[in-house]
């Protein structure tokens, strides 16, 4: 079997680290931000290139919350793409803000700058770009076009912990960069963690407050806020992950570069990393007509696979009330049928991406 993920194995390299950073906390009796997490807004602001990190319970309330102190409020469009996991546009209906979609490049399933002028109403405050698999969007596009216009970019780089784009970081061109620590992420927490990243200084205040009940002192409550901090332990135990990311991103890189040779003449469209981008590659997508069999193929060789995702959001019941139908947004539409993502994390062997190439290559599944 070659898992899709294999978290466990990574926990047997760093395994004594953790604990001892974990039994610290417990032994500390500081549970609820603390030192451990101030230290860990540090580490990771430092780790993007911005003055601030913010950190809070999961990647989905750092979108809110940066929406929120940006000035978006209900009534306001949000612009993103149809193509990303739901908690993207969920995170602007919680404000009682209406996302906006705009279809995808289909080359780096990310937003289309050329398309976003058009989506444009005397409504749109924000502009959220995602960071989709761990490539950046065109940012320099996007910043160009926020400016014209007067709006915030939040940047959704839950997927993009260390991507790059022309030198600069995932997170810290636009007004902030929201990250999730799910498990499964680049860096990922042992349970649920999410950041806001910015250099603006009355962002990070209004967010500080916002992450803890609104107040600017104890018991002082200046804004409506919410319940979104970050448990010591999970600060704790991100600290140790942080030290090894840089590393754990160059081994995914090796690994996509190895995919890359071996795909090239396989009936698959291997991803693809666009120029001036240090892709982290969260997540190594291939399109294929064939998804469907490819994956089932796979299965029975041993091979776990994954959708990411086989319905775009403005496709999804839940939300069925924005008015979108199919046919609207083809290029996500099309991603949607046809990804699959193939094994990859520093801990896959070299020659287990031999042999997942091997049977793609094959073409047993086509029919």
């Amino acid at each position: 079997m070659i898992p899709f993920l294999d978290i466990k194995q990574q926990y047997v390299g760093i395994g004594a680290e953790i604990e001892a950073a974990v039994l610290g906390v417990l032994r500390s009796g500081r549970y609820v931000l603390g030192e451990e997490v101030a230290a860990f807004e540090a580490e990771f602001a430092a780790f993007c290139g911005a003055r601030h990190a913010i950190a809070v319970n999961t990647g989905t309330s750092a979108l809110h919350l940066a929406l929120l102190a940006a000035g978006v409020k209900a009534g306001d469009e949000v612009i993103t793409t149809p193509f990303t996991f739901i908690a993207t546009a969920a995170a602007i209906r919680y404000i009682g803000a209406r996302p906006v979609f705009v279809d995808i490049d289909p080359v780096t399933f990310n937003i289309d700058p050329a398309r976003i002028d058009k989506a444009i109403t005397p409504r749109t405050r924000a502009i959220v770009p995602v960071h989709l698999y761990g490539q950046m969007a065109n940012m320099g596009a996007i910043m160009a076009i926020a400016e014209r216009h007067g709006l915030a970019v939040i940047e959704d780089a839950c997927q993009a912990h260390g991507a790059r784009q022309q030198g600069r970081h995932a997170g810290s061109i636009g007004l902030s960069g929201c990250f999730s620590f799910y498990p499964g992420k680049n860096l990922g927490a042992c349970g649920e963690g999410g950041m806001v990243v910015t250099s603006d200084d009355e962002q990070a205040r209004k967010l500080r407050m916002l992450r803890d009940w609104g107040q600017d002192r104890r018991y002082h409550h200046v804004l409506e806020g919410y319940n979104y901090r970050m448990d010591a332990i999970q600060g704790a135990a991100l600290r140790v992950k942080l030290r090894q990311l840089p590393g754990w991103t160059d081994a995914r890189r090796e690994r996509a570069q190895l995919y890359a040779q071996l795909l090239a003449n396989a009936p698959v469209q291997p991803p693809h990393e666009a120029e001036g981008n240090r892709h982290v590659w969260h997540i190594l997508a291939v399109r294929t007509p064939h998804r469907d069999q490819l994956q089932q193929y796979l299965a029975r060789e041993g091979v776990e696979t994954g959708l990411h995702y086989p319905v775009p959001v403005h496709l999804q019941p839940s939300m069925a009330d924005l008015g979108y139908g199919p046919g609207d947004f083809p290029a996500a539409e099309a991603a949607a049928d046809s990804v699959l993502s193939l094994p990859i994390y520093p801990e896959l062997s070299l020659g287990q991406v031999e042999t997942v190439c091997e049977l793609v290559c094959q073409e047993a599944y086509v029919s």
